[in-house]
């Protein structure tokens, strides 16, 4: 298999050739680029973007106002939490570096970056806390979790990307050593998650924030750690992130993995024991989704080749497509039990933004046509379904009947997924359609 680098390289149609694929298969790629780009860019750039850099930046206290209903209407109480007020600086980041309008997005990301600094940061202890009020004076939920940790690590890493500032590197070497020295088992990999404000470990059993015991390791914490850990190395070059990203990598591709099963459950024992009790035995379609092309991207950030990975990640798209994908109506469903259809059918908006970016990455690295139907079969759904074209961004969730639901903007739903969705795609496909 030709790696992504010259895949990159070359015109899709023309590698298409070289591995004997018919001429109608190797118009695909040009074809898909041309079809979609246009649309892609139309969403991102007239719905996306334009609701959350019009309404989010909070001129008043700083950061983002992230808090609207179905309506796009503000929504009160009014709470900033880490993982979207992150998340809105690392879409920011991510627009000015894909060159939309740089200056006017590096300064609405460094509005964001400045209230994370300042309001969301523990100067006593390290790291960020979990959730303050809307002015960043009173916080709310103090402690720290690594899910929050990782996206503050992100999105440091990707503005430092996006704007080249030193002060801001520092940063996230800084976050990243203290990460490393409260957080990291170097007794059985991976990072530990739960801990009070100064990085005591959270009361064994308490609820997390994460909703699980404190004590658990979460496959989902470590995926956005490993995607957190790929950009970060790619700011800073240390020789000590790329050990972690490998430990990620392998973490990632080998240990949540239910061998007999293929696919991934997400709770596990400081020891990586699987806890498939109290209702963990549950497959999350769009997270294994997202897990193929956040590994690819860790292995292409890393040096590390993708191919020998290539099986798990066909069978982890398999697995999705078997048991969680309504080939009639469009899109992924949310979970299911093992080897059984979906039982929760509803679709949620990051399900579907994930889903578009991962089956175009399987057929970049796989070449196997069968991946592009699905790209256009999910792209359709978003389209018609998932894009409010009234309101601006996208529904939270199409329930099982087929009706629209949920708050447009809450301290779970930013521009994240589906914004990031869109530049991906966008970057993938224009690549394809370079003579």
């Amino acid at each position: 298999m030709m790696s992504r680098s010259a895949i990159h390289g070359v015109r899709v149609p023309t590698l298409l050739a070289l591995f004997g694929i018919s001429v109608v298969h190797a118009a695909q790629p040009a074809r898909i680029a041309d079809t979609y780009v246009p649309r892609l860019e139309k969403i991102l750039t007239t719905n996306i973007v334009p609701f959350w850099y019009d309404k989010s930046l909070d001129r008043t206290n700083g950061g983002y106002t992230i808090s609207f209903d179905a309506q796009g209407n503000l929504k009160q109480p009014v709470t900033k939490m880490i993982v979207t007020q992150a998340r809105q600086v690392w879409l920011f980041s991510r627009l000015a570096r894909a060159g939309y309008e740089p200056q006017k997005y590096l300064e609405a990301a460094e509005h964001g970056y400045r209230f994370l600094r300042e309001k969301m940061w523990d100067s006593a202890n390290g790291g960020f806390y979990w959730e303050v009020d809307v002015t960043g004076n009173q916080k709310l939920k103090p402690d720290k979790h690594l899910y929050g940790q990782a996206f503050g690590l992100y999105a440091i890493s990707e503005y430092y990307l996006a704007g080249g500032k030193q002060e801001v590197l520092d940063f996230a070497v800084q976050l990243f050593h203290l990460l490393d020295e409260k957080s990291h088992d170097k007794l059985d990999g991976g990072y530990l998650e739960s801990f009070n404000p100064d990085w005591t470990p959270s009361p064994a059993g308490q609820s997390s924030y994460m909703g699980a015991p404190a004590g658990l390791k979460l496959m989902n914490t470590h995926l956005h750690l490993l995607e957190a850990m790929t950009t970060f190395y790619r700011a800073s070059h240390l020789p000590l992130a790329r050990e972690r990203l490998l430990e990620l990598i392998n973490i990632e591709s080998n240990t949540v993995v239910r061998k007999t099963i293929g696919a991934c459950t997400d709770k596990y024992d400081a020891d990586w024991t699987a806890r498939l009790d109290n209702g963990y035995d549950l497959v999350s379609y769009g997270h294994d989704i997202e897990n193929i092309w956040l590994l690819m991207d860790a292995c292409d950030a890393a040096g590390v080749s993708n191919s020998p990975f290539l099986d798990l990640y066909r069978t982890l798209f398999e697995y999705a497509l078997k048991y969680g994908y309504d080939e009639r109506n469009g899109g992924f469903f949310y979970t299911g039990r093992f080897n059984t259809a979906a039982a929760d059918r509803s679709k949620s908006w990051w399900v579907q933004a994930e889903a578009i970016v991962s089956s175009l990455h399987m057929y970049e690295y796989t070449q196997d046509p069968k991946y592009l139907p699905v790209f256009e079969n999910v792209f359709r759904f978003i389209e018609t379904k998932m894009v409010d074209w009234t309101v601006g961004e996208w529904h939270a969730t199409i329930t099982a009947q087929g009706q629209a639901q949920g708050d447009k903007g809450s301290i779970w739903k930013a521009g994240y997924h589906n914004g990031r969705a869109m530049i991906e795609c966008i970057e993938m496909l224009k690549r394809w359609g370079q003579p």
